[in-house]
């Protein structure tokens, strides 16, 4: 019976210590994956703060990441015709007040010059008119007059004498017709005296108020029509309304234009501005006209002086009116710095940083 104790006790099989199971590659490397993950999700956080801007540690100063943005002026002309000759290249600087483009004028200038020659015969009859009659013409009448007081007096005469042989020889000296042609004579001659003696009122009186305010008139119009066709003479010259930088040639000699037809896109030097986002925990610590410093990966050793100068009263990528306390924080508001650039270094989409000094107690003022 030991015997059987002993061979229990010594067999290989009933003798082995139980087998563990294998950890999986999970349970090995759990704790290293949940590290691993936390500092990736650390990371992007960081990232995407980093793109909105943040804080350095002391809390005294606010970096915001943005683009360089200027305006921009499309040039169409007024008229509509064929383009002559388009004078800039793109890429050129304009200053203010240069002539970039011109159209054809061969048909304008007729018409203004027409106009031209219509108005000065139209100023010629208001001079007329506020002048009145001449002394000379006023002369004349009066000639006229005494020319037709006297026929009027000599056929007056002629017919009183004709009158009294009649009465004397009882109408057999002269005829009834004759002396009924007297009477005529007589009649005619005074209302020739009357016609010339209105004539010489008028001459003395001048044109009528009426008159002088027609031609005045009419004046006005033709200098108006003159006018307007000196501007689309003016017009026919496209100029540079600001000091800028041609950035698009749209149009070229030989086509038409239509004021709904830009012929030049120009980008404005000045002002130039960082167009960037700021959070809105961040908002209530900067302000109108706060200095800021601005640097662009083109130029790392060199910083451009700034200023705030628009603040976005409207939060933007809002899916909604209101917000919960979760979504408030992450709300993002407008703002545009101001930057000096004399030597128009800074390029259109180029990106900056900006970098502003926060005053420490502003979150604590009311």
């Amino acid at each position: 019976m030991s015997g059987e104790v002993d061979k229990a006790v010594t067999d290989p099989a009933t003798s082995a210590p139980p087998t563990t199971p294998t950890p999986s590659f999970f349970d090995r490397y759990k704790k290293f994956l949940i590290v691993g993950l936390l500092i990736l999700v650390a990371i992007a956080v960081g990232f995407g703060l980093g793109r909105l801007g943040g804080h350095d540690r002391n809390q005294s100063r606010l970096v915001l990441y943005g683009n360089v943005d200027l305006r921009q002026v499309d040039l169409a002309f007024n008229n509509s015709e064929r383009i002559a000759e388009v004078l800039v290249q793109e890429g050129a600087k304009v200053a203010r007040g240069q002539v970039l483009a011109r159209l054809d004028t061969s048909r304008l200038k007729p018409q203004a010059a027409s106009a031209e020659a219509v108005v000065e015969a139209q100023q010629a009859v208001v001079e007329k008119l506020h002048h009145g009659s001449r002394p000379q013409e006023i002369a004349q009448a009066q000639a006229s007059v005494a020319s037709a007081r006297a026929d009027q007096v000599n056929a007056q005469q002629q017919w009183t004498r004709l009158a009294a042989l009649t009465d004397v020889t009882t109408g057999r000296a002269i005829s009834e017709q004759d002396l009924q042609s007297a009477k005529a004579a007589m009649d005619s001659s005074l209302a020739r005296l009357e016609v010339a003696q209105k004539a010489l009122d008028l001459a003395q009186i001048g044109p009528r108020k009426e008159d002088i305010a027609q031609g005045e008139a009419q004046l006005r119009a033709d200098q108006s029509q003159l006018e307007l066709l000196r501007r689309q003479l003016a017009d026919s010259e496209l100029v540079a309304p600001s000091d800028a930088v041609v950035r698009s040639r749209l149009l070229e000699p030989g086509e038409m234009v239509s004021p709904q037809r830009p012929v030049l896109n120009l980008a404005i030097l000045d002002p130039k501005w960082i167009r960037a986002y700021v959070s809105e925990s961040d908002l209530g610590r900067i302000h109108s006209g706060m200095r800021a410093s601005i640097s662009t990966d083109s130029f790392p050793a060199r910083t451009f002086s700034g200023w705030v100068g628009f603040i976005a009263s409207v939060a933007e990528f809002t899916p909604k009116t209101v917000q919960t306390a979760e979504l408030r924080s992450s709300l993002v508001y407008e703002i545009r710095v101001f930057v000096q650039d004399p030597h128009d270094e800074m390029r259109l989409g180029m990106p900056a940083t900006v970098l502003l000094q926060l005053d420490p107690g502003a979150r604590s003022k009311p």
